[in-house]
């Protein structure tokens, strides 16, 4: 197709109806359908480590080797109980084995990907809440504490029947891979668990045949593929569903949408498979159209030696189109390209989180890369919107809906019912439907007021909770969060997190968790504090009492403030927005204060109309500072964070 630039484009391609596209019917018949363009083609190339020139020597996996470890795996599943509604979930770092568990798993049964990084009772939880039947993690390895964590709770797991169990010196070689087998050898006994078994991931699974698959089954679009754990609350986390015709329709829309259907594209994966853009705009992608993807560590973005070596990765492999959250690009303009090539760069996609201007700018300007910013859910499947990547990026823009995806900007009543469209650059409810959004979530608890009916009979809209705007060329920008989240690095933590654990201390009576900008990952947690009255306890007490309670590392608070009231609202409800507008202000205030030629700043932040929040700020500059000269400083150095402002100077 002709590359996409503007609406009418898309209203052009939608001509032809989505149900004479020939969409495959799951995620294994449309890897299938990418390595029809040749088994011999390399498919995966992961490499174990990234330091010096250890990234130039892959583990290399054609499309024929990759289809066969997939049959394998799900062959291997199958034999071990697993049945069509059955679970498969792993708690991995990235890895070709977290590929051939997440494809083959989904052939067999339904696959839940988990964070490696949450604490253990919340991997119990989600593990219970999937009713997990086998699971998939490490073995004892040095610097990784994945298999302590599933050790201390999996007898609490009464549906685990089977743990199979990946040694990652299965991707070493010589003497390197017999130290780590002497080290690790004692660490490799583990108690018996009643009911429940203990396997070696690869040496199982070589007893399948790669050939052919062993059972029948027929998979339909409709189908269950996937329970992506999207957050929630402790003792009830939300598995928002997927089906493999939500998958594969997000997969091929993304892949349409950026012009990027050719099978000679390279793709570079560093975020972690658990999370939906790996899965999807890294992997189902160009495996569906017969591309190369690059695997780079366990850790991705994170392994050592990824970053500082970024550009002579993407020199060495020719590398099409990565994709990154603000902070990777924060920490890539640290790194020199030197003589590195970076002109196979189509472009990079920026997603989960708000992309500073500042950065945005100063990247472009140093790579000489574009970046085409983007904007997605895990409920609908994962991204919905880009920017054109051959058209008027705008930044700041999440640009057009994907082709035969709606999105629209809606608004509520009072009792959370549609009233009516918002017409443009009417602030609303971001809100989607389509054949890339979720049924659901597996909890029914979780399924209350999610879905918005705007009376046309084509069925409802799913609530994003995002606030945003759609601009007269039909360009959709994000104002705000109607959901409570705060994203730090692109990872939502959702503020119960901290806050349910913290109102359990003797002494708090209310607790609110807000975002508080951050140059370096965007947002980072704080917490403000009420006390019950005659209670004392001290800043520091309260942050031990949460690290050693809350169940993300991530979510927990960079400062805790206790105050003596919390803004609430006239039914007695805390008012958030006010606490964050102190924070912004707070941040806003000393970054300009920093600046030698200011004299005083006063900074206002509130509501709206279009931006849905600006930071309005007034500076008085010193008698000997030139007044432009100094707003084009303030504005370069609050350019760094994401929430916007306005820059006046006197002086």
């Amino acid at each position: 197709m002709a590359a996409i630039a503007t609406m009418d484009d898309i209203r052009e391609f939608e001509k032809i109806p989505l149900s004479s596209r020939n969409l495959p019917k799951s995620t294994f018949e449309a890897i299938s359908r990418g390595a029809a363009h040749g088994l011999e083609r390399p498919a995966l190339s992961f490499f174990l480590q990234a330091k010096g020139d250890a990234f130039m020597k892959p583990e290399v996996y054609s499309y024929g080797d990759f289809l066969g470890n997939i049959r394998q795996v799900a062959n291997m599943f199958r034999d071990l109980g697993i049945k069509d509604h059955d679970v498969v979930s792993f708690v991995l770092p990235n890895l070709p084995e977290t590929h051939f568990t997440i494809w083959g798993g989904e052939y067999a049964g339904i696959v839940n990907p988990i964070n490696p990084l949450l604490e253990p009772h919340v991997i119990k939880e989600i593990l219970q809440a999937a009713g997990t039947k086998v699971l998939v993690t490490l073995s004892s390895f040095p610097n990784t504490d994945l298999w302590e964590k599933i050790d201390a709770i999996r007898h609490e797991v009464p549906t685990l029947k089977t743990i199979l169990r990946i040694n990652l010196e299965d991707h070493l070689s010589g003497v390197a891979k017999v130290a780590i087998k002497g080290l690790t050898f004692f660490k490799r006994q583990f108690r018996k668990v009643e009911g429940q078994r203990i396997l070696d991931f690869n040496q199982n699974r070589k007893a399948y045949p790669k050939e052919n698959f062993l059972f029948e089954r027929d998979i339909q679009p409709d189908d269950i593929a996937s329970y992506f754990h999207t957050g929630g609350t402790t003792g009830t986390p939300k598995l928002a569903m997927h089906t493999h015709g939500n998958e594969v329709f997000d997969a091929w829309a993304g892949i349409q949408a950026m012009d990027l259907n050719t099978p000679d594209k390279k793709f570079f994966c560093g975020l972690p498979l658990f999370h939906v853009n790996g899965v999807l705009v890294t992997g189902l992608g160009p495996f569906g159209n017969g591309a190369h993807v690059v695997l780079a560590t366990p850790q991705g973005y994170r392994g050592e030696g990824v970053i500082p070596n970024f550009w002579r990765i993407v020199d060495h492999y020719k590398l099409n189109f990565f994709s990154g959250v603000p902070t990777v690009y924060s920490a890539l303009l640290n790194v020199p390209i030197g003589n590195s090539k970076v002109d196979a760069l189509d472009f990079a996609i920026c997603g989960a989180a708000p992309m500073p201007v500042e950065v945005f700018k100063q990247f472009e300007r140093y790579s000489g890369v574009k970046i085409i910013e983007g904007y997605g859910c895990t409920e609908g499947a994962c991204a919905s919107s880009v920017n054109p990547a051959y058209g008027d990026r705008r930044v700041g823009s999440v640009g057009f809906p994907f082709p035969y995806q709606e999105m629209k900007i809606l608004v509520l009543n009072e009792e959370g019912k549609f009233d009516h469209e918002g017409s443009d650059n009417e602030i609303g409810l971001v809100c989607i439907r389509g054949a890339n959004v979720f049924p659901g979530y597996k909890e029914e608890i979780h399924n209350k007021n999610i879905w918005v009916d705007i009376g046309d009979g084509k069925g409802p809209f799913y609530n994003t909770g995002d606030l945003g705007r759609k601009d007269e060329e039909g360009y959709f920008w994000l104002t705000g969060r109607k959901k409570e989240l705060i994203i730090r690095g692109g990872h939502n933590i959702d503020p119960k997190l901290i806050e349910d654990p913290l109102t359990t201390h003797p002494h708090v009576e209310m607790v609110a968790a807000v975002p508080r900008p951050d140059a370096r990952v965007g947002e980072i947690p704080v917490a403000y504090v009420k006390l019950k009255p005659g209670s004392s306890v001290s800043k520091e007490a309260l942050l031990t009492y949460a690290m050693e309670r809350i169940g993300e590392r991530a979510a927990i608070p960079k400062r805790i403030q206790i105050v003596d009231e919390l803004p609430v609202t006239a039914v007695g409800k805390i008012f958030k927005p006010t606490l964050v507008y102190q924070e912004i202000k707070d941040v806003y205030t000393q970054e300009v204060k920093n600046l030698s030629p200011v004299q005083s700043v006063e900074v206002q932040v509130g509501p709206h109309k279009t931006l849905g929040m600006l930071a309005e700020v007034r500076v008085k500059a010193k008698p000997e500072a030139k007044p432009e000269g100094l707003k084009n400083e303030i504005e370069r150095v609050l350019g760094a964070y994401a929430p916007k402002f306005k820059v006046e100077v006197i002086s």
